[in-house]
């Protein structure tokens, strides 16, 4: 049985491999989920370490590289497959007219935001509540939260980065 301070230093001397492999197969589109595909990684790792189906010590970065590198792979499978069926759900869902006090900036800067973010911003700042939003997408209330809550951050981030001044008619109300 593998202890927990010596799985924390395999963790330790091989995070630069399994982060380079994530970085080397994980489109930019999808850099956000990084820290799952780490995680994974690790799990399926522990995992095989504990059925005692491992490299030798001079091979465990290969072996780790290897399982990112897979774990990467099927991240960017979920995550398409996500995408698919947001931009399903924004084409049979949306309405197609906004409101006249979005600013067209702010629009541009939402279609920035990763595809499974869009959708569920754009409604909420339409002033959808977070139920709404749930049944105009079909997706539970936790996930439009998750996603809503996200999605906010990551476009303080945008605006944080583009420099790019921010009214208060660009607000995403609390439900």
């Amino acid at each position: 049985m593998m202890s927990e301070q010596e799985f924390a230093d395999i963790v330790r001397r091989t995070k630069a491999t399994v982060l380079a492999a994530i970085a080397r197969n994980l489109p930019s589109q999808y850099r956000h989920a990084i820290d799952d595909i780490a995680q994974e990684t690790y799990i399926r790792a522990y995992r095989s370490l504990l059925k005692h189906h491992y490299a030798e010590n001079g091979k465990m970065h290969a072996w780790l590289y290897e399982i990112a590198k897979n774990e990467t792979l099927r991240m960017m499978k979920r995550l398409g497959h996500q995408e698919r069926i947001a931009e399903k759900s924004v084409r049979e869902y949306q309405e197609p007219a906004r409101p006249d006090d979005i600013p067209a900036e702010f629009t541009v800067l939402v279609g920035k935001l990763p595809l499974k973010y869009r959708p569920v911003v754009e409604l909420a700042v339409q002033g959808y509540s977070e139920q709404e939003i749930a049944d105009k997408l079909n997706i539970p209330i936790g996930t439009v939260k998750s996603r809503k809550s996200r999605g906010k951050d990551m476009l303080y981030k945008i605006l944080k980065k583009e420099e790019v001044e921010y009214d208060r008619h660009c607000t995403i109300r609390e439900s």
